[in-house]
């Protein structure tokens, strides 16, 4: 699988997993920052929650790691929790915006 594919794949991964606290998936939310892949198959991640105090902060990122490393392609994520630039909800896809209706 080429590149392009194999990140395209860990969207839709990514896409199964949700903040309990609002009934959008995290790549909705914007909550992703950064996903690549190098040509070894480590892909390095970045991203934030919603809030320094998400009660899921531990398992949060670790539920996103573990949907990536079942992608075809993929050997293993560098992840990294990061909180600038801070989360707004300026980052939410228009998806997430009509699911929570704030259009």
């Amino acid at each position: 699988m080429d590149k392009e594919s194999i990140k395209q794949s860990m969207v839709e991964a990514i896409k199964t997993v949700y903040d309990p606290e609002i009934p959008v998936d995290v790549y909705e939310l914007g909550l992703i920052y950064t996903l690549d892949i190098n040509d070894e198959g480590i892909v390095d991640l970045e991203m934030t929650l919603t809030s320094p105090a998400c009660p899921v902060a531990e398992s949060l990122p670790m539920e996103v790691v573990e949907k990536i490393m079942t992608v075809d392609g993929v050997k293993d994520v560098n992840m990294q929790v990061v909180f600038k630039p801070r989360w707004t909800k300026d980052r939410m896809s228009e998806e997430a915006r009509f699911a929570l209706d704030m259009m």
